[in-house]
């Protein structure tokens, strides 16, 4: 092992090999914590699912699909790119790092974008949450006469899931873009080499939880009960 990489393991570790399996360790128990804050939401979205199946359905097809797929497909390129750079923070190529993570951000950039288009249409047709809410747009294929329930106050309950768990995944986002902005300035002082390069690798652990997130994210809202025949 180089003198550089002894250089930088903090003075509470044995060695290299012990920084990286606790500062690994750390994020993965982070992780678990946010699995229990994101599992709450889901666990909240599900039950009113059952209880107003027809209202959730009715609101998921207000949803725009094609923003949604897109930020999907950009949001897998993103876990690519964000592969890419921890590899070559492995292989100690500098560029390639900072190449990568430039990529990962602009890909984080464009999804975080294109939900802000959504969340404008939501605002613009009267779907936020609050006083000003309105949801007159039930089809065809649901009569609310034959429900137990009014309709429009159960889309508000998606809709509030809605922007509750998207906002929160969009602020995580944000939060792995300041990260990844850290592990450039790091690459690009010339941090990293084959033997230190735990920090691409935590930050790609972060970036990786926050797109899987996305991946149940998208059916559960946007597929789920959709009537393709109709809708967006």
């Amino acid at each position: 092992m180089s003198d550089h990489s002894h250089s930088i393991v903090e003075h509470q570790f044995d060695d290299m090999a012990q920084q990286k399996e606790t500062t690994t360790l750390a994020m993965w128990a982070f992780l678990l914590t946010e699995v229990l804050f994101f599992g709450g939401l889901f666990g909240a979205y599900t039950m009113l699912r059952h209880r107003f199946p027809e209202a959730f359905a009715v609101a998921s097809n207000s949803l725009d699909l094609t923003l949604g797929a897109v930020n999907t497909a950009v949001l897998i390129g993103s876990s690519l790119t964000m592969a890419l750079a921890v590899h070559a923070a492995q292989t100690n190529k500098r560029k390639q790092i900072i190449l990568f993570l430039v990529l990962t951000i602009a890909l984080g950039s464009v999804f975080l974008g294109i939900k802000a288009v959504e969340y404008s249409h939501k605002f613009h047709e009267h779907h936020v949450p609050g006083a000003s809410f309105s949801f007159t747009e039930v089809p065809d294929w649901v009569d609310p006469a034959t429900l137990s329930y009014n309709v429009e106050n159960a889309t508000q309950m998606f809709f509030s899931l809605y922007f509750a768990m998207t906002g929160l995944h969009a602020l995580h986002m944000i939060v792995g873009v300041g990260i990844m902005l850290v592990m450039i300035w790091m690459a690009y002082k010339n941090r990293f080499s084959e033997h230190y390069y735990g920090p691409v690798e935590i930050s790609g652990l972060y970036w990786h939880f926050v797109d899987i997130v996305w991946i149940f994210l998208f059916p559960l809202l946007y597929l789920l009960g959709r009537h393709f025949g109709g809708g967006h």
